[in-house]
Protein backbone atom coordinates (compact mmCIF):
# COMPACT_ATOMS: atom_id res chain seq x y z
CA UNK A 1 0.00 0.00 0.00
CA UNK A 2 1.14 3.60 -0.48
CA UNK A 3 2.25 5.55 2.58
CA UNK A 4 -0.76 6.50 4.66
CA UNK A 5 0.53 10.10 4.76
CA UNK A 6 0.37 10.28 0.98
CA UNK A 7 -3.07 11.19 -0.33
CA UNK A 8 -4.81 9.30 -3.08
CA UNK A 9 -6.87 11.56 -5.34
CA UNK A 10 -9.59 9.61 -7.16
CA UNK A 11 -11.18 11.35 -10.15
CA UNK A 12 -14.31 10.15 -11.93
CA UNK A 13 -16.88 11.92 -14.08
CA UNK A 14 -19.54 11.44 -11.41
CA UNK A 15 -19.01 11.59 -7.67
CA UNK A 16 -20.13 8.45 -5.80
CA UNK A 17 -22.45 10.60 -3.72
CA UNK A 18 -26.08 11.67 -3.72
CA UNK A 19 -26.44 15.39 -3.09
CA UNK A 20 -29.84 16.41 -1.73
CA UNK A 21 -31.22 19.83 -0.82
CA UNK A 22 -32.99 19.93 2.56
CA UNK A 23 -36.15 21.83 3.48
CA UNK A 24 -33.99 24.44 5.21
CA UNK A 25 -32.03 25.12 2.04
CA UNK A 26 -28.92 23.23 3.11
CA UNK A 27 -27.41 20.25 1.35
CA UNK A 28 -26.79 16.71 2.53
CA UNK A 29 -24.58 14.13 0.83
CA UNK A 30 -24.64 10.36 1.15
CA UNK A 31 -22.70 7.54 -0.51
CA UNK A 32 -24.43 6.07 -3.55
CA UNK A 33 -24.10 2.61 -5.05
CA UNK A 34 -22.31 1.82 -8.29
CA UNK A 35 -19.67 -0.37 -9.84
CA UNK A 36 -16.74 1.98 -9.26
CA UNK A 37 -17.84 2.79 -5.71
CA UNK A 38 -18.07 -0.89 -4.90
CA UNK A 39 -14.73 -1.66 -6.51
CA UNK A 40 -12.93 1.08 -4.57
CA UNK A 41 -14.64 0.51 -1.24
CA UNK A 42 -11.76 -1.57 0.09
CA UNK A 43 -9.02 0.94 -0.62
CA UNK A 44 -11.15 3.92 0.44
CA UNK A 45 -11.41 2.51 3.95
CA UNK A 46 -7.67 2.08 4.39
CA UNK A 47 -6.13 5.06 2.59
CA UNK A 48 -6.31 8.85 2.83
CA UNK A 49 -8.63 9.34 -0.14
CA UNK A 50 -10.15 12.46 -1.65
CA UNK A 51 -12.63 12.11 -4.53
CA UNK A 52 -13.19 14.69 -7.31
CA UNK A 53 -16.09 14.66 -9.77
CA UNK A 54 -19.33 16.16 -10.98
CA UNK A 55 -22.01 15.96 -8.25
CA UNK A 56 -24.79 15.21 -10.74
CA UNK A 57 -26.60 18.51 -10.39
CA UNK A 58 -26.22 22.08 -11.61
CA UNK A 59 -26.07 24.79 -8.92
CA UNK A 60 -25.70 28.33 -10.27
CA UNK A 61 -26.05 30.25 -7.01
CA UNK A 62 -22.60 30.78 -5.46
CA UNK A 63 -23.83 30.61 -1.85
CA UNK A 64 -25.72 27.39 -2.51
CA UNK A 65 -22.70 25.97 -4.29
CA UNK A 66 -20.51 26.69 -1.25
CA UNK A 67 -23.06 24.98 1.00
CA UNK A 68 -23.16 21.96 -1.30
CA UNK A 69 -19.36 21.87 -1.43
CA UNK A 70 -19.22 21.85 2.36
CA UNK A 71 -21.61 18.87 2.49
CA UNK A 72 -19.48 17.02 -0.05
CA UNK A 73 -16.35 17.86 1.94
CA UNK A 74 -17.76 15.95 4.90
CA UNK A 75 -17.48 12.85 2.67
CA UNK A 76 -13.92 13.74 1.56
CA UNK A 77 -15.21 14.78 -1.85
CA UNK A 78 -14.86 17.88 -4.04
CA UNK A 79 -17.64 18.75 -6.46
CA UNK A 80 -16.75 19.99 -9.94
CA UNK A 81 -19.84 21.95 -10.92
CA UNK A 82 -20.78 22.25 -14.57
CA UNK A 83 -23.32 24.21 -16.56
CA UNK A 84 -26.24 21.90 -17.32
CA UNK A 85 -26.00 22.21 -21.10
CA UNK A 86 -22.23 21.68 -21.04
CA UNK A 87 -22.58 18.63 -18.81
CA UNK A 88 -25.20 17.18 -21.14
CA UNK A 89 -23.06 17.66 -24.26
CA UNK A 90 -20.01 16.19 -22.56
CA UNK A 91 -21.78 13.20 -21.03
CA UNK A 92 -24.59 12.29 -23.43
CA UNK A 93 -23.38 13.58 -26.78
CA UNK A 94 -19.64 12.88 -26.76
CA UNK A 95 -18.85 10.42 -23.96
CA UNK A 96 -21.86 8.15 -24.49
CA UNK A 97 -22.93 9.09 -28.02
CA UNK A 98 -19.51 8.98 -29.68
CA UNK A 99 -16.75 7.52 -27.47
CA UNK A 100 -18.81 4.71 -25.88
CA UNK A 101 -19.83 2.99 -29.15
CA UNK A 102 -16.31 3.26 -30.61
CA UNK A 103 -14.83 1.74 -27.45
CA UNK A 104 -17.33 -1.11 -27.81
CA UNK A 105 -16.26 -1.91 -31.38
CA UNK A 106 -18.99 0.09 -33.15
CA UNK A 107 -17.67 2.11 -36.11
CA UNK A 108 -20.80 3.76 -37.57
CA UNK A 109 -20.80 6.84 -35.34
CA UNK A 110 -21.70 10.43 -36.28
CA UNK A 111 -19.06 12.87 -35.03
CA UNK A 112 -20.03 16.29 -33.65
CA UNK A 113 -17.50 19.13 -33.38
CA UNK A 114 -19.77 20.86 -30.87
CA UNK A 115 -19.84 17.79 -28.61
CA UNK A 116 -16.06 17.45 -28.96
CA UNK A 117 -15.55 21.05 -27.81
CA UNK A 118 -17.77 20.37 -24.80
CA UNK A 119 -15.71 17.27 -23.99
CA UNK A 120 -12.49 19.30 -24.15
CA UNK A 121 -13.97 22.07 -22.00
CA UNK A 122 -15.16 19.72 -19.25
CA UNK A 123 -11.82 17.93 -19.13
CA UNK A 124 -10.10 21.33 -18.83
CA UNK A 125 -12.44 22.40 -15.99
CA UNK A 126 -11.64 19.17 -14.15
CA UNK A 127 -7.92 19.81 -14.65
CA UNK A 128 -8.15 23.38 -13.32
CA UNK A 129 -10.03 22.32 -10.18
CA UNK A 130 -7.80 19.34 -9.38
CA UNK A 131 -4.51 21.15 -10.07
CA UNK A 132 -5.51 23.93 -7.69
CA UNK A 133 -6.39 21.48 -4.92
CA UNK A 134 -3.74 18.74 -4.97
CA UNK A 135 -0.46 18.87 -3.14
CA UNK A 136 2.93 17.95 -4.55
CA UNK A 137 3.38 14.21 -4.00
CA UNK A 138 -0.31 13.21 -4.14
CA UNK A 139 -1.18 10.09 -6.14
CA UNK A 140 -3.84 10.86 -8.77
CA UNK A 141 -6.03 8.07 -10.17
CA UNK A 142 -8.33 9.04 -13.07
CA UNK A 143 -11.17 6.78 -14.14
CA UNK A 144 -12.82 6.02 -17.44
CA UNK A 145 -13.65 7.28 -20.90
CA UNK A 146 -15.30 10.54 -19.85
CA UNK A 147 -11.87 11.91 -18.90
CA UNK A 148 -9.43 10.67 -21.55
CA UNK A 149 -7.98 14.16 -22.07
CA UNK A 150 -7.64 14.95 -18.38
CA UNK A 151 -4.16 13.46 -17.69
CA UNK A 152 -2.49 15.70 -20.32
CA UNK A 153 -4.37 18.82 -19.23
CA UNK A 154 -3.62 18.06 -15.61
CA UNK A 155 0.07 17.32 -16.20
CA UNK A 156 0.48 20.66 -17.95
CA UNK A 157 -1.09 22.57 -15.05
CA UNK A 158 0.76 20.65 -12.36
CA UNK A 159 4.11 21.27 -14.05
CA UNK A 160 3.30 24.97 -14.38
CA UNK A 161 2.46 25.11 -10.65
CA UNK A 162 5.64 23.30 -9.65
CA UNK A 163 3.76 20.20 -8.52
CA UNK A 164 5.89 17.81 -10.54
CA UNK A 165 5.85 14.82 -8.24
CA UNK A 166 2.22 13.78 -8.58
CA UNK A 167 2.08 10.36 -10.27
CA UNK A 168 -0.99 10.08 -12.52
CA UNK A 169 -2.71 6.76 -13.18
CA UNK A 170 -5.64 6.04 -15.47
CA UNK A 171 -8.02 3.07 -15.54
CA UNK A 172 -10.35 2.36 -18.45
CA UNK A 173 -13.43 0.42 -17.37
CA UNK A 174 -14.64 -0.28 -20.91
CA UNK A 175 -13.02 -2.31 -23.66
CA UNK A 176 -10.36 -0.64 -25.78
CA UNK A 177 -11.02 -1.60 -29.41
CA UNK A 178 -8.80 -2.84 -32.20
CA UNK A 179 -7.12 -0.12 -34.28
CA UNK A 180 -9.57 -0.26 -37.21
CA UNK A 181 -12.43 0.71 -34.88
CA UNK A 182 -10.45 3.27 -32.88
CA UNK A 183 -9.34 5.12 -36.04
CA UNK A 184 -12.99 5.72 -36.93
CA UNK A 185 -12.89 8.45 -34.28
CA UNK A 186 -11.54 11.67 -35.90
CA UNK A 187 -9.93 12.77 -32.61
CA UNK A 188 -8.36 9.40 -31.77
CA UNK A 189 -4.82 10.84 -31.68
CA UNK A 190 -5.77 13.66 -29.31
CA UNK A 191 -7.40 11.18 -26.93
CA UNK A 192 -4.33 8.92 -26.98
CA UNK A 193 -2.07 11.87 -26.23
CA UNK A 194 -4.32 12.75 -23.32
CA UNK A 195 -3.86 9.32 -21.72
CA UNK A 196 -0.12 9.16 -22.48
CA UNK A 197 0.56 11.92 -19.95
CA UNK A 198 0.07 9.23 -17.28
CA UNK A 199 2.66 7.18 -15.44
CA UNK A 200 0.43 4.09 -15.46
CA UNK A 201 -2.55 3.07 -17.61
CA UNK A 202 -4.64 0.09 -16.48
CA UNK A 203 -7.01 -2.16 -18.42
CA UNK A 204 -9.24 -5.07 -17.41
CA UNK A 205 -7.88 -7.58 -19.93
CA UNK A 206 -4.68 -8.24 -21.89
CA UNK A 207 -6.60 -7.83 -25.16
CA UNK A 208 -7.62 -4.27 -24.35
CA UNK A 209 -4.11 -3.41 -23.19
CA UNK A 210 -2.58 -4.78 -26.41
CA UNK A 211 -5.05 -2.83 -28.53
CA UNK A 212 -4.14 0.41 -26.73
CA UNK A 213 -0.40 -0.16 -27.10
CA UNK A 214 -0.80 -0.95 -30.80
CA UNK A 215 -2.91 2.18 -31.40
CA UNK A 216 -0.27 4.34 -29.69
CA UNK A 217 2.50 2.70 -31.72
CA UNK A 218 0.78 2.92 -35.10
CA UNK A 219 -1.29 6.05 -34.61
CA UNK A 220 1.27 8.24 -32.83
CA UNK A 221 4.54 6.55 -33.69
CA UNK A 222 5.15 5.92 -30.00
CA UNK A 223 7.96 3.50 -29.17
CA UNK A 224 7.09 0.30 -27.34
CA UNK A 225 9.95 -0.35 -24.93
CA UNK A 226 10.92 -4.00 -24.55
CA UNK A 227 10.50 -4.83 -20.86
CA UNK A 228 9.91 -8.48 -21.68
CA UNK A 229 6.15 -8.01 -21.95
CA UNK A 230 5.78 -4.92 -24.15
CA UNK A 231 4.06 -2.98 -21.39
CA UNK A 232 5.98 0.31 -21.57
CA UNK A 233 5.32 3.08 -24.09
CA UNK A 234 7.91 5.80 -24.67
CA UNK A 235 6.36 9.01 -25.98
CA UNK A 236 7.69 12.57 -26.02
CA UNK A 237 10.27 11.87 -23.35
CA UNK A 238 7.87 10.12 -20.98
CA UNK A 239 7.69 6.46 -20.06
CA UNK A 240 4.11 5.26 -19.75
CA UNK A 241 3.58 1.89 -18.10
CA UNK A 242 0.56 -0.20 -19.05
CA UNK A 243 -0.87 -3.16 -17.21
CA UNK A 244 -3.78 -5.54 -16.78
CA UNK A 245 -5.41 -5.16 -13.37
CA UNK A 246 -8.25 -7.59 -12.65
CA UNK A 247 -11.15 -5.72 -11.10
CA UNK A 248 -13.38 -7.68 -8.75
CA UNK A 249 -16.08 -7.36 -6.13
CA UNK A 250 -16.23 -7.53 -2.34
CA UNK A 251 -17.51 -11.11 -1.87
CA UNK A 252 -18.04 -10.50 1.85
CA UNK A 253 -20.75 -7.98 1.03
CA UNK A 254 -22.83 -10.77 -0.51
CA UNK A 255 -21.90 -13.31 2.17
CA UNK A 256 -23.17 -10.83 4.76
CA UNK A 257 -26.22 -10.08 2.64
CA UNK A 258 -27.23 -13.73 2.55
CA UNK A 259 -27.25 -13.74 6.36
CA UNK A 260 -29.68 -10.83 6.46
CA UNK A 261 -33.19 -11.84 7.59
CA UNK A 262 -34.87 -9.84 4.85
CA UNK A 263 -32.77 -11.58 2.19
CA UNK A 264 -33.39 -15.00 3.73
CA UNK A 265 -37.12 -14.31 3.73
CA UNK A 266 -37.02 -13.33 0.05
CA UNK A 267 -35.00 -16.45 -0.78
CA UNK A 268 -37.66 -18.63 0.88
CA UNK A 269 -40.47 -16.84 -0.97
CA UNK A 270 -38.76 -17.12 -4.35
CA UNK A 271 -37.76 -20.75 -3.83
CA UNK A 272 -41.35 -21.62 -3.03
CA UNK A 273 -42.58 -19.67 -6.06
CA UNK A 274 -40.15 -21.35 -8.47
CA UNK A 275 -39.70 -24.72 -6.75
CA UNK A 276 -40.56 -26.67 -9.89
CA UNK A 277 -38.57 -24.47 -12.26
CA UNK A 278 -35.03 -24.16 -13.51
CA UNK A 279 -34.43 -20.46 -12.90
CA UNK A 280 -32.27 -18.58 -15.41
CA UNK A 281 -31.28 -15.09 -14.28
CA UNK A 282 -30.19 -12.08 -16.34
CA UNK A 283 -29.12 -8.80 -14.72
CA UNK A 284 -28.12 -6.09 -17.17
CA UNK A 285 -28.19 -2.38 -17.69
CA UNK A 286 -30.48 -1.71 -20.66
CA UNK A 287 -27.75 -1.00 -23.21
CA UNK A 288 -27.12 -2.36 -26.70
CA UNK A 289 -23.67 -3.60 -25.63
CA UNK A 290 -25.30 -6.09 -23.22
CA UNK A 291 -26.80 -8.24 -25.99
CA UNK A 292 -30.32 -8.27 -24.55
CA UNK A 293 -31.97 -8.68 -27.95
CA UNK A 294 -29.61 -11.56 -28.73
CA UNK A 295 -30.34 -13.08 -25.32
CA UNK A 296 -34.08 -13.10 -25.93
CA UNK A 297 -33.71 -14.43 -29.46
CA UNK A 298 -31.42 -17.22 -28.25
CA UNK A 299 -33.77 -18.06 -25.40
CA UNK A 300 -36.73 -18.20 -27.78
CA UNK A 301 -34.71 -20.58 -29.98
CA UNK A 302 -34.05 -22.75 -26.93
CA UNK A 303 -37.76 -22.88 -26.05
CA UNK A 304 -38.72 -23.73 -29.64
CA UNK A 305 -36.18 -26.54 -29.96
CA UNK A 306 -36.61 -28.05 -26.49
CA UNK A 307 -40.38 -28.18 -25.95
CA UNK A 308 -39.92 -30.85 -23.29
CA UNK A 309 -38.22 -28.22 -21.08
CA UNK A 310 -40.60 -25.36 -21.87
CA UNK A 311 -42.70 -25.85 -18.74
CA UNK A 312 -39.63 -26.40 -16.55
CA UNK A 313 -37.66 -23.18 -17.15
CA UNK A 314 -38.15 -19.50 -16.47
CA UNK A 315 -35.91 -16.58 -17.43
CA UNK A 316 -36.02 -13.73 -14.90
CA UNK A 317 -34.53 -10.76 -16.73
CA UNK A 318 -33.73 -7.56 -14.84
CA UNK A 319 -33.13 -4.71 -17.30
CA UNK A 320 -32.03 -1.61 -15.43
CA UNK A 321 -33.12 1.59 -17.26
CA UNK A 322 -30.28 3.58 -18.83
CA UNK A 323 -30.05 6.81 -20.85
CA UNK A 324 -33.81 6.92 -21.27
CA UNK A 325 -33.65 10.33 -22.99
CA UNK A 326 -31.58 8.92 -25.89
CA UNK A 327 -33.58 7.73 -28.91
CA UNK A 328 -31.41 4.64 -29.57
CA UNK A 329 -32.07 3.44 -26.03
CA UNK A 330 -35.80 4.15 -26.32
CA UNK A 331 -35.85 2.08 -29.54
CA UNK A 332 -33.94 -0.72 -27.82
CA UNK A 333 -36.38 -0.72 -24.91
CA UNK A 334 -39.32 -1.00 -27.31
CA UNK A 335 -37.67 -3.83 -29.26
CA UNK A 336 -37.03 -5.78 -26.07
CA UNK A 337 -40.60 -5.27 -24.86
CA UNK A 338 -41.91 -6.62 -28.18
CA UNK A 339 -39.66 -9.69 -27.96
CA UNK A 340 -40.78 -10.35 -24.38
CA UNK A 341 -44.40 -10.11 -25.52
CA UNK A 342 -43.75 -12.49 -28.41
CA UNK A 343 -42.07 -15.09 -26.17
CA UNK A 344 -44.84 -14.81 -23.58
CA UNK A 345 -47.55 -15.14 -26.20
CA UNK A 346 -46.05 -18.10 -28.04
CA UNK A 347 -44.47 -20.13 -25.25
CA UNK A 348 -46.60 -19.68 -22.14
CA UNK A 349 -48.31 -22.79 -20.80
CA UNK A 350 -50.99 -23.40 -18.16
CA UNK A 351 -48.06 -23.79 -15.74
CA UNK A 352 -46.97 -20.22 -16.36
CA UNK A 353 -44.86 -17.91 -18.55
CA UNK A 354 -41.27 -18.82 -19.48
CA UNK A 355 -40.13 -15.23 -18.89
CA UNK A 356 -40.40 -12.59 -16.17
CA UNK A 357 -39.25 -9.17 -17.40
CA UNK A 358 -38.40 -6.43 -14.88
CA UNK A 359 -37.58 -3.07 -16.48
CA UNK A 360 -36.49 -1.33 -13.28
CA UNK A 361 -33.79 -1.40 -10.65
CA UNK A 362 -34.18 -3.90 -7.83
CA UNK A 363 -33.17 -3.42 -4.18
CA UNK A 364 -30.00 -5.14 -2.97
CA UNK A 365 -32.00 -7.62 -0.88
CA UNK A 366 -34.03 -8.74 -3.91
CA UNK A 367 -30.98 -8.88 -6.16
CA UNK A 368 -29.04 -11.00 -3.66
CA UNK A 369 -32.01 -13.34 -3.27
CA UNK A 370 -32.31 -13.71 -7.05
CA UNK A 371 -28.61 -14.49 -7.34
CA UNK A 372 -29.06 -17.12 -4.63
CA UNK A 373 -32.03 -18.99 -6.07
CA UNK A 374 -30.99 -18.89 -9.76
CA UNK A 375 -29.80 -22.20 -11.20
CA UNK A 376 -28.21 -20.42 -14.17
CA UNK A 377 -26.92 -16.88 -14.68
CA UNK A 378 -26.81 -15.80 -18.33
CA UNK A 379 -24.58 -12.93 -19.52
CA UNK A 380 -24.79 -12.13 -23.24
CA UNK A 381 -22.60 -9.02 -23.59
CA UNK A 382 -21.54 -8.16 -27.13
CA UNK A 383 -18.60 -6.33 -25.54
CA UNK A 384 -17.87 -5.54 -21.90
CA UNK A 385 -15.00 -4.13 -19.90
CA UNK A 386 -15.40 -6.88 -17.29
CA UNK A 387 -19.02 -7.46 -16.15
CA UNK A 388 -19.10 -7.91 -12.39
CA UNK A 389 -22.54 -9.56 -12.44
CA UNK A 390 -20.65 -12.79 -13.15
CA UNK A 391 -18.66 -12.43 -9.91
CA UNK A 392 -21.69 -11.34 -7.87
CA UNK A 393 -23.61 -14.43 -8.96
CA UNK A 394 -20.75 -16.74 -8.01
CA UNK A 395 -20.44 -15.03 -4.61
CA UNK A 396 -24.07 -15.97 -3.85
CA UNK A 397 -23.92 -19.59 -5.03
CA UNK A 398 -21.78 -21.31 -2.39
CA UNK A 399 -23.01 -24.89 -1.79
CA UNK A 400 -25.54 -24.53 -4.62
CA UNK A 401 -23.14 -24.54 -7.57
CA UNK A 402 -25.19 -22.56 -10.08
CA UNK A 403 -23.96 -22.50 -13.68
CA UNK A 404 -22.55 -19.36 -15.32
CA UNK A 405 -23.43 -19.05 -19.01
CA UNK A 406 -21.04 -16.35 -20.22
CA UNK A 407 -20.53 -14.50 -23.49
CA UNK A 408 -17.01 -15.02 -24.78
CA UNK A 409 -16.93 -11.27 -25.57
CA UNK A 410 -17.37 -10.15 -21.96
CA UNK A 411 -14.12 -9.15 -20.25
CA UNK A 412 -14.90 -11.66 -17.50
CA UNK A 413 -14.59 -14.52 -20.02
CA UNK A 414 -10.82 -13.92 -20.11
CA UNK A 415 -10.62 -15.14 -16.53
CA UNK A 416 -13.83 -17.07 -15.82
CA UNK A 417 -14.27 -18.83 -19.15
CA UNK A 418 -13.04 -22.28 -18.14
CA UNK A 419 -15.46 -22.48 -15.22
CA UNK A 420 -18.36 -21.23 -17.33
CA UNK A 421 -20.18 -22.27 -20.48
CA UNK A 422 -19.06 -19.75 -23.09
CA UNK A 423 -20.67 -18.87 -26.41
CA UNK A 424 -20.77 -16.16 -29.06
CA UNK A 425 -23.81 -13.97 -28.36
CA UNK A 426 -24.46 -13.35 -32.07
CA UNK A 427 -25.29 -17.04 -32.57
CA UNK A 428 -28.78 -18.02 -31.44
CA UNK A 429 -27.78 -21.66 -31.83
CA UNK A 430 -24.72 -21.34 -29.59
CA UNK A 431 -26.73 -19.48 -26.96
CA UNK A 432 -29.51 -22.05 -27.09
CA UNK A 433 -27.01 -24.89 -26.81
CA UNK A 434 -25.30 -23.21 -23.85
CA UNK A 435 -28.61 -22.87 -21.99
CA UNK A 436 -29.46 -26.52 -22.70
CA UNK A 437 -26.02 -27.68 -21.49
CA UNK A 438 -26.44 -25.67 -18.28
CA UNK A 439 -30.00 -26.90 -17.69
CA UNK A 440 -29.01 -30.56 -18.07
CA UNK A 441 -25.56 -30.50 -16.41
CA UNK A 442 -24.90 -33.15 -13.76
CA UNK A 443 -24.14 -32.20 -10.15
CA UNK A 444 -20.48 -33.23 -10.21
CA UNK A 445 -19.65 -31.03 -13.19
CA UNK A 446 -21.55 -28.13 -11.64
CA UNK A 447 -19.51 -28.49 -8.46
CA UNK A 448 -16.20 -28.68 -10.33
CA UNK A 449 -16.94 -25.63 -12.46
CA UNK A 450 -18.25 -23.64 -9.51
CA UNK A 451 -15.21 -24.28 -7.33
CA UNK A 452 -12.96 -22.91 -10.08
CA UNK A 453 -15.08 -19.78 -10.37
CA UNK A 454 -15.27 -19.32 -6.60
CA UNK A 455 -11.50 -19.43 -6.28
CA UNK A 456 -11.14 -16.68 -8.88
CA UNK A 457 -13.79 -14.44 -7.29
CA UNK A 458 -12.47 -14.77 -3.73
CA UNK A 459 -8.87 -14.23 -4.88
CA UNK A 460 -9.42 -11.24 -7.16
CA UNK A 461 -11.36 -8.84 -4.95
CA UNK A 462 -12.01 -5.14 -5.38
CA UNK A 463 -9.69 -4.36 -2.46
CA UNK A 464 -6.84 -6.29 -4.08
CA UNK A 465 -7.43 -4.51 -7.39
CA UNK A 466 -7.18 -1.10 -5.74
CA UNK A 467 -4.09 -2.06 -3.77
CA UNK A 468 -2.29 -3.49 -6.80
CA UNK A 469 -2.95 -0.44 -8.95
CA UNK A 470 -1.90 2.14 -6.37
CA UNK A 471 1.19 0.14 -5.42
CA UNK A 472 2.16 -0.09 -9.08
CA UNK A 473 1.51 3.61 -9.65
CA UNK A 474 3.69 4.64 -6.76
CA UNK A 475 6.37 2.11 -7.67
CA UNK A 476 6.65 3.25 -11.30
CA UNK A 477 6.74 6.89 -10.21
CA UNK A 478 9.70 6.20 -7.90
CA UNK A 479 11.48 4.16 -10.57
CA UNK A 480 11.20 6.78 -13.29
Amino acid sequence: MPDTERRLIIVSNRLPLCLKKTARGNYESSLSSGGLVTALSGISSSTNVRWFGWPGTSIDNEEERETAQKALGEQDAVGIFLDEELAQKHYNEFSNGIAWPILHYQSAVSFSEDAWRAYQTVNAIFADTIAASVEDGDLIWVHDYHLLLLPAYLRERLDAAGKKHCPIGFTLHTPFPAEDFWRALPVHKELLRGVLACDLVGFHTDEYKRNFVECCSRGLGAEVVDDGEGNVISYEGRKVHTGTFIVGIDPQKFTNGLLDKEVQSRVEELEDMYKRKIVILGVDRLDYTKGLVQKLQGYEHFLSHHPDLKSNVVLIQVAIPSREDVKEYQDLSNEISQLVGKITGEHSTPEGSPIVYMHHSVPFADLTALYRIADICMITSRRDGMNLVAAEYVACQKDRHGVLVLSELAGAASFMGTGSITFNPSSTQQLSDAVYQAATMDKEEKRRRYEELEEFVTTNTSAKWGEKFTEALEGFAKKD
